[in-house]
């Protein structure tokens, strides 16, 4: 991974200033980068960088809080809240016109089987997810970030915003092979899945980068954490992880530590400054801890007809349930024989129950040694065969 680097977009480009930042008039045709930071207007970068390019995107666009006074606590002093300029629009449909803009704009540069999450609050979250079905997205879940210390609501009129929420959507509907490592977060859960509402802390203490006053180097800097969480459930080391609203860059920190590339688009030269400096201190993971787990999908299909060719399994052999209740015969074809009933392991583990279906690789036992294993270890041992036979 090579170290952060921060660059404005210049190719031949006439440059203006907007609303939003530091604009390129015209397309831009770019190579792609990757472990680095550009600064500049984050859909004009984004309408540069090559189509299909990029294999997660993570935004935390601007809330649009609409902060029309200030906040202050109930001895009167006052509560450091979002007022920065970037927050601030004329209307909704000034808010929605932005909106659109990036997100056809991240859309184009995603690949057929990348998926972006957007965070937001209840200021804004409605009005994205509404634009992101008009443009075509596919939300795949909405995911509740519960905040186990979250700022309290100091005017008693309100319950306390406690949560944020994050859409996580495909480029399209059509999108089925979509990075998703379900099986490792399972197996991180305590081999429970891993559901749609995550409790962790907001970001404080030490991992809050600060300026040289001593104050917050970004009012919205969000906690690593929840960014590996994010990384490590739609990516694998070596992806290319984007991030529209790069901020202190919280996104190419975790991203690096995990492995992945990262590409951070950031207006602000003094955000984009402090990201590049906290990046360039972080140490990736041993390659190791972050490999692509195995997972039962991408392993070879093996027929039970093929144990039996293989001698795995003798026809003849009588199999059972793990508590003997039912037992059914090995033929030479690979089905088994239920007394009258012949069939596949699934359809007579189904038929000796009264049930619908039955996985039968799980069902079905057979004696050695003395004890009774389940035939899907015959399975492991055929797909070690043909791991071994492969090298």
């Amino acid at each position: 991974m090579s170290s952060a680097r921060v660059g404005a977009a210049r190719l031949n480009t006439r440059i203006k200033v907007t609303r939003t930042g530091l604009s390129i008039a015209g397309p831009l045709r770019a190579p792609l980068a990757r472990n680095a930071i550009l600064q500049g207007d984050c859909a004009e970068l984004m309408r540069g960088l090559p189509e299909e390019s990029v294999d997660l995107v993570f935004a935390d666009p601007p809330y649009n809080l609409q902060l029309a006074s200030k906040l202050t606590r109930p001895d009167q002093s006052l509560v450091d809240a979002v007022d920065d300029d970037w927050d601030k629009f004329t209307d909704f449909a000034a808010y929605d016109a932005f909106t659109r803009d990036w997100l056809s704009a991240a859309r184009r540069v995603m690949k057929p089987t990348a998926t972006i999450f957007v965070i937001g609050s209840y200021h804004n979250i409605f009005r994205v997810g509404a634009i992101m079905q008009d443009l075509g997205f596919w939300i795949l879940n909405d995911i509740v970030w519960r905040k186990n210390n979250p700022m309290p609501n100091f005017r008693g009129r309100r319950f306390t915003n406690a949560h944020e929420t994050m859409i996580w959507a495909s480029r399209d509907a059509s999108a089925k092979n979509y990075t998703f490592n379900y099986e490792a977060l399972k197996a991180g859960n305590e081999d429970c899945q891993m559901r749609s509402d995550w409790l962790l802390p907001i970001c404080t203490g030490g991992e809050r980068l600060k300026d040289a006053q001593g104050r917050k180097a970004h009012p919205t800097q969000k906690p690593e954490p929840l960014l590996a969480r994010v990384i490590l459930s739609a990516s694998n080391a070596g992806d290319l992880v984007l991030d529209p609203f790069f901020g202190t860059g919280t996104t190419g920190a975790v991203a690096k530590r995990l492995r992945r590339d990262w590409l951070g688009l950031e207006r602000d030269p003094t955000y984009a400054k402090a990201a590049a400096a906290r990046i360039a201190a972080i140490e990736p993971l041993p390659a190791e801890t972050v490999a692509v787990a195995p997972t039962k999908r991408a392993e070879p299909r093996i027929a039970f007809a093929s144990l039996v060719e293989a001698g795995l399994i003798a026809p003849g052999v009588a199999l059972t349930d793990l508590r003997k209740r039912h037992s059914a015969i090995v033929r030479a074809d690979g089905a088994l024989a239920l007394s009258a009933f012949v069939g596949s392991i699934h359809k007579t583990g189904a038929l000796a129950q009264g049930l619908p279906a039955c996985n039968g690789w799980t069902f079905w036992h057979y004696e050695e040694k003395g004890r009774l294993a389940p035939i899907d270890d015959l399975r492991a041992q055929a797909r070690e065969r043909l791991r071994v036979a492969a090298e």
